[in-house]
């Protein structure tokens, strides 16, 4: 490792959106918190992190997000009933995947003005580090984990990395592109980033998606509240400021997002993640099957008519 970097060890979360995409399902309930498969969204963001090796995760939360607080805390009820009911299996994975004590701070974004203002949020936690951002709704399935790919560049090269994944061409408006100029076997040097460009004006075909390492003068440029698209505070317009002065790399992985931030996505993931489970995969696949025969559009049902 380069002996000038500074260390990651802190990750930032922002969970204060709304989740209106879900409605009804989120009106109560957090969108970070609906499951795919067994866990949480956020609880896979969080597992990512801590095999980086963050050691402080931080949560940038609303109003109605206390169910994320106690998710990560201990359930005594709960876990003195599955003792009781001798499942101690449940009960020993409940407890492994809590983070240590102090391990977890919270902060309120009380207005909805943006994903950089809600980073901004969390300065005080953060303080003058470089840190990791994650973004839940975007669920990264690789091995190994995205950021601790992200982490191995990060030693090397220090700066701003920024994790990317190729996007069939006619998707790139729904993304924050990039611009990149290959500067070694694997390294990409970011020369532009573009906000949902519009059709056929993107500069390529790789999407950021949701994973960011970061320096800590990021928020003296997010502390000027800019606005830009949505008439909101965007992270992607300071990053684009900041690299007037620091470099940015581009990282790709060995993997797969699901953008779970739509239903679609949310969906894909439960299935990918599901057929990924050895317990559960052959009733998956069995399943699928049945509900393809099933379609009135199905050759079966071709055939029969």
């Amino acid at each position: 490792m380069n002996k000038d970097v500074k260390p990651i060890r802190k990750a930032v979360f922002p969970v204060a959106g709304l989740g209106t995409r879900f409605l009804p399902a989120t009106k109560a309930m957090p969108k970070e918190m609906l499951p795919i498969v067994d866990k949480p969204i956020l609880q896979y963001a969080v597992e990512e992190a801590k095999k980086a090796g963050i050691e402080h995760f931080v949560f940038v939360t609303g109003r109605g997000k206390a169910v994320i607080e106690d998710h990560f805390d201990m359930a005594f009820e709960l876990e003195k009933t599955l003792e009781e009911r001798g499942k101690t299996d449940v009960l020993e994975r409940i407890r492994s995947e809590l983070p240590e004590p102090g391990q977890i701070s919270y902060t309120r974004q009380q207005y909805p003005l943006g994903l950089g203002h809600a980073v901004w949020c969390a300065r005080e936690i953060i303080g003058n580090e470089p840190f990791a951002l994650l973004l839940p709704d975007m669920l990264v399935k690789s091995d190994p984990p995205c950021l601790k790919t992200m982490m191995n560049s990060y030693s090397e090269t220090g700066g701003n990395i920024i994790s990317v994944e190729e996007c069939a061409p006619e998707e790139t408006t729904k993304y924050g592109i990039v611009a990149i100029e290959q500067t070694g076997k694997d390294a990409m040097k970011v020369k532009d980033m573009v906000e949902k460009p519009a059709p056929g004006s993107a500069p390529s075909n790789f999407y950021i998606n949701g994973r960011y390492i970061l320096q800590p003068e990021i928020f003296d440029l997010l502390a000027e509240k800019q606005t830009g698209a949505g008439n909101e505070i965007q992270i992607t317009d300071a990053m684009l400021r900041l690299m007037q002065k620091q470099d940015f790399h581009a990282v790709t992985f060995n993997g797969k997002t699901y953008d779970c931030g739509s239903r679609l996505g949310f969906l894909e993931a439960n299935l990918a993640f599901a057929l990924d489970d050895a317990e559960i995969a052959p009733n998956i696949r069995a399943m699928l099957d049945s509900l393809e025969d099933d379609t009135i559009d199905s050759p079966r049902h071709a055939a029969a008519s």
